[in-house]
């Protein structure tokens, strides 16, 4: 059966159209907002929604999305207020969520559990970046018996045999990380290159889409990166805007939710302009 994530990414192809996933980090700035958020971004027209799991230790993570797990962890987030979070939005959204994080938190909580849990929650995928896909067999199983989609990352070093292998091991989507190095890095003097790399990852990568993620902060970024790919995905800009709405005082909480709408939207408008 085709999950929600394929059926909307097939849909957007179809229709010439690149994808746009947005990530934040649950519990981020505070729990109780997390909701607000979710909204807000799919208010912008998000295609796809990558909730983070807040974790002490982001290995992958540039300093935005470690403040930001950082700030959740201390406000209290946990993986059963981000399954909480998962099930309030699915009551008024059928965007597709993955949740990305990291592997010991779903460990501690319990492989099966957690499948389980989320699958029932309506998250339709997963997305866990320190867990190659050698080593994520019975993760893979519970995931297929859940109806969750198990989404692995390619790298600009990953050879293209091994990305061969990671699309056979994918469903949903490849995520291609832009870059050797953590989120929110800049690509200045880096597209020519990172072209390179996209359009062998595109000819490698053929049982599913592909996107391109890591060190997208503008809409031109978004613009060039999305040429080569199915689209594209936005992490730590989103999470800076978040961090920087939070900290105007003189702004209200819908007034902040309404400017990362627009925030949003705006990304998606430069590359499938209307």
């Amino acid at each position: 059966m085709s999950s929600r994530l394929s059926i909307r990414l097939r849909s957007l192809h179809s229709k010439g159209e690149k994808a746009m996933g947005i990530f934040l980090t649950s519990g981020f700035p505070h729990p109780d907002v997390t909701n607000l958020l979710l909204d807000a971004v799919d208010q912008g027209e998000a295609d796809f929604i990558e909730l983070g799991m807040p974790h002490s230790d982001p290995l992958a993570e540039g300093l935005p999305i470690q403040r930001s797990s950082t700030r959740a962890l201390k406000a209290g987030a946990t993986m059963e207020s981000t399954l909480d979070a998962v099930i309030q939005f699915r009551k008024q959204s059928e965007t597709p969520l993955l949740l990305m994080g990291y592997i010991n938190p779903i460990y501690r909580f319990g492989i099966e559990n957690f499948c389980a849990q989320a699958s029932s929650a309506g998250v339709d995928g997963l997305i866990i970046p320190d867990l190659p896909p050698q080593e994520a067999p019975l993760l893979r199983e519970h995931a297929r018996n859940h109806n969750l989609d198990m989404v692995f990352l390619v790298a600009p070093n990953t050879p293209t045999e091994r990305m061969n292998e990671i699309d056979l091991l994918s469903s949903g989507f490849v995520y291609c990380v832009s870059i050797t190095g953590l989120t929110g890095t800049g690509l200045e003097g880096k597209v020519e290159q990172i072209n390179t790399y996209l359009k062998r990852a595109n000819e490698a990568i053929l049982q599913n889409p592909l996107l391109v993620g890591f060190g997208i902060q503008t809409r031109e970024d978004a613009a060039r990166l999305s040429k080569h790919t199915n689209g594209f995905i936005v992490g730590s800009a989103v999470v800076n805007k978040i961090e920087h709405l939070w900290a105007q005082g003189n702004l209200s909480l819908p007034q902040r939710c309404q400017y990362l709408t627009h925030f949003v939207r705006s990304l998606k408008l430069t590359v499938n302009p209307k």
